[in-house]
C-alpha cells in the first residue's frame, strides 16, 4: 500500500493498493503455484473470455498450474538476483506475462510483477477480495481511448517507481511487509530492468528514461504513450514487435526509435500477432483444438505457438543477460538459424 499518495484512477480511495508477485530462482518445494488465483480465475471466465471467444464455463481457469512453488525459499547458490519489473497490457492481469516471466525467474532474475489496480481487469487480494477494472466510457472515440491510456500510463508509471522502492528496500535488508520468502531479504542486487507488453512496453520505457535506477528496457509490442514517444530513451532498449506492426505504420514507435540514443534492437517476429507477446500465445492454441470457434488467428497470429515462446524467452534473455549482467552474445548481430521467424529491423 503507497500510502503517500491518494489513488489515481479512484479519487475517494486516500491510497494506492497494488498487488504483485516475486518470481525467482527457488530452493525446495512447496505446492505448485496456480496460474490465476480463483477468483481472479472466475472472473476471467465471467468478463474477460467472452470477448476472446470463449464461452462462460468453456474452459477450467483456475486449473493451469505454472512451474513455480508458492512460497519456496530463494536459492542461496544463485547469489544476488538482478531485478526486472513486468507490467501487462492495457486491461491485462499481471499472469499474462507468466510463461516468459518464470522464464526469466529460471536464469536467475528476481522478476516482480505488478497489477494495476482499477484498471487491470481484475485483481484478487488477500482475504478473496476481488477488485475488478472500472467501466470504460460508454463512447469510445480516438480522442477518449488516447486521454484513458494517458491517464492509465501515468498511473502505472508512479505505481512501477514504487515497487522499485519497495524493491530497494528488500535490497537493503527491509521488509516490504507480507511474509517473505526465506532468503528474500538482501536477495536483489544492483541491476535493474523493466519489461511491459502493450502499454506495459510504453511505461517501461518511461520508466527507463526517469529513473536512473533501471538500466535497461524491453517493450512487447507496444506503441508510446507520453513524453518518451518523441524523447527515446538513452539506455539499452529491445523492441519485439508483431508482424505487421512497423514504425511505417505506427508514428510513436518511429518518433521514439529516432530519438533513442543508447543500445537499441527491434526484432519483428513473422507471423505473430500483438496477443503472441502474452500468454495468449500457448493458451489459445489448445483451447482452440477444442473450440475451433474461437478466433486464434486475430490474437496470436500463424506463428507455432511453441517457436514463438521458446525465441521471446530466448532474446529476451539474452538481452537482460547482456545488459544487467554483462553476458556476451551473439544472437543480436543478425538472423539465428534457431530463429527463423525472428528478424532484425535496421
Amino acid at each position: 500500500m503507497d500510502r503517500s499518495r491518494p489513488d489515481p484512477l479512484v479519487a475517494a480511495k486516500p491510497y494506492r493498493e497494488l498487488m504483485i508477485s516475486l518470481w525467482y530462482p527457488a530452493a525446495g518445494g512447496g505446492p505448485l503455484a496456480p496460474h490465476m488465483a480463483p477468483l481472479a480465475a472466475a472472473d476471467w471466465d465471467r468478463h474477460s473470455a467472452p470477448p476472446l471467444g470463449i464461452a462462460k464455463g468453456a474452459v477450467a481457469w483456475a486449473a493451469t498450474r505454472t512451474h513455480a512453488r508458492v512460497g519456496a525459499p530463494v536459492e542461496p547458490r544463485a547469489g544476488r538476483l538482478p531485478v526486472v519489473l513486468f507490467s501487462s497490457g492495457d486491461g491485462g492481469p499481471r499472469t499474462l506475462g507468466t510463461s516468459l516471466v518464470e522464464d526469466l525467474a529460471s536464469r536467475g532474475y528476481l522478476v516482480v510483477t505488478v497489477d494495476h489496480t482499477y484498471e487491470a481487469d481484475q485483481v484478487e487480494f488477500p482475504g478473496r477480495r476481488l477488485v475488478r477494472a472500472l467501466p470504460l466510457p460508454a463512447k469510445l472515440t480516438p480522442k477518449v481511448i488516447a486521454k484513458l491510456l494517458a491517464d492509465h500510463a501515468r498511473a502505472r508509471l508512479a505505481d512501477v517507481r514504487y515497487v522499485l522502492d519497495q524493491v530497494t528496500a528488500l535490497a537493503h535488508g527491509r521488509p516490504i511487509g507480507g511474509k517473505m520468502p526465506e532468503g528474500m531479504l538482501g536477495a536483489p542486487d544492483a541491476s535493474r530492468g523493466a519489461l511491459g507488453q502493450s502499454l506495459g512496453g510504453s511505461v517501461a520505457a518511461q520508466l527507463t528514461r526517469d529513473d536512473a535506477r533501471v538500466d535497461a528496457a524491453v517493450n512487447l509490442d507496444g506503441s508510446y504513450v507520453g513524453s518518451v514517444a518523441t524523447r527515446g530513451v538513452t539506455r539499452p532498449f529491445l523492441q519485439l514487435a508483431a508482424e505487421t506492426h512497423t514504425r511505417d505504420s505506427e508514428p510513436s514507435r518511429k518518433s521514439f526509435w529516432r530519438s533513442s540514443t543508447g543500445w537499441k534492437r527491434e526484432l519483428r517476429f513473422k507471423g505473430a500477432a500483438h496477443g503472441s507477446f502474452t500468454d495468449l500465445q500457448p493458451l489459445l492454441p489448445q483451447i482452440a483444438a477444442k473450440l475451433p470457434k474461437v478466433p486464434l488467428a486475430d490474437y496470436v497470429g500463424t506463428i507455432d505457438p511453441g517457436r514463438s515462446v521458446a525465441a521471446q524467452r530466448a532474446y529476451v534473455g539474452a538481452f537482460f543477460d547482456l545488459h544487467l549482467r554483462g553476458k556476451p552474445t551473439r544472437l543480436f548481430e543478425g538472423r539465428d538459424t534457431r530463429f527463423p521467424e525472428v528478424s532484425p529491423i535496421p
